[in-house]
């Protein structure tokens, strides 16, 4: 049977450490997924409003093939400068993509980053010209370690899922045959995590030893399909995003990687009710660490990986808003 890693984290996929940061008078924070050693990577972007930073270069036809980390972000736009802090602090360490090696020429970090919303949480946003997400960046790479916290840390400081808090949750998967496959989101979503009129959570089916909770719904349970439940706005009478990265220990090339982000694509369709709606900005990253090679050469390695990413971003997800109440 498949079961959670170790430490049921993004980490339990060898060759990534994680970091967070918090500026708690402003209520908003930065996560960073720190590579090891470059790393295959691909996005997939379904949110009708994303902010996200370097995620044409992750096309399977681009140059570039590899990434130097990961950077997931409060803030909207001014949380973008998160991997600024992040690439300059790789750039000095001699991390980052060069052409040619050149005297005097720096490398470049490779630093994708996607951010949500939550400039409206009540924080002291009154930072004139110096927003604190540089800063941020950097003192979360600083951070990164195999262990990090959940919930209201992170990214996910300031988030709202639906009308309850959101936060930053992780959860991970190992196979029979050792794969491993990891999950970290930031929630802050415009939708429902939880069934309406309970406190189950859409991603109940796919719950591992009550990760989350282990509240079932009643018996017979159904809803109506314009019933949002706790939605941030239901149109049934009674600013968003999730972020997020999978992960993989197993050897993937730029278009695999592509594939099975857009596989992983469903957990967020596993966990939240509605989602992909013209107000969020939902992204996912897909990092392959390539410290095994695929099992089997076919497809169905991929198809495999794939699921095994929506599944495991699903609890993710749920364990996320779980940990931060």
């Amino acid at each position: 049977m498949s079961a959670p890693g170790k430490k049921n984290l993004i980490t339990d996929v060898a060759g990534l450490r994680v970091g967070n940061a918090e500026d708690r008078d402003v209520v908003t924070g930065t996560t960073v997924i720190l590579c090891d050693e470059p790393a295959v990577a691909a996005v997939a972007v379904a949110g009708g409003g994303p902010g996200t930073r370097e995620t044409d270069l992750l096309s399977a036809d681009t140059l570039v093939e590899a990434v130097d980390a990961i950077v997931l972000s409060g803030g909207s736009a001014y949380g973008l400068a998160a991997a600024d802090g992040v690439a300059a602090v790789l750039g000095a360490q001699g991390r980052g993509y060069g052409l040619v090696a050149r005297p005097c020429v720096p490398k470049a970090p490779i630093v994708p980053s996607a951010i949500l919303y939550d400039l409206a949480n009540g924080g002291n946003k009154n930072w004139g010209e110096t927003p604190p997400y540089s800063a941020l960046g950097k003192a979360a790479l600083a951070d990164a370690s195999g262990n990090f916290s959940l919930g209201q840390a992170g990214a996910g400081i300031g988030a709202k899922a639906g009308k309850h808090q959101g936060g930053l949750g992780s959860a991970s998967i190992v196979t029979d045959d050792g794969m491993t496959v990891g999950a970290i989101a930031g929630v802050n979503c415009y939708g429902s995590v939880y069934m309406p009129g309970t406190k189950a959570f859409w991603a109940n089916p796919f719950e591992i030893s009550g990760e989350f909770g282990s509240v079932q719904p009643p018996a017979g349970y159904s809803v109506d399909a314009e019933d949002w439940g706790d939605a941030k706005l239901n149109p049934q009478p009674g600013q968003n995003t999730t972020i997020a990265c999978v992960a993989t220990d197993i050897a993937l090339t730029p278009g695999q990687a592509r594939r099975v982000a857009q596989m992983a694509l469903s957990g967020f369709s596993r966990a939240i009710r509605p989602v992909f709606a013209p107000f969020d900005g939902d992204a996912i990253f897909i990092v392959s660490t390539a410290r095994k090679p695929l099992p089997d050469p076919s497809p169905l390695s991929i198809a495999r990986i794939g699921e095994l990413a929506a599944n495991t971003l699903a609890r993710a997800i749920a364990r996320g808003v779980w940990e931060a109440q």
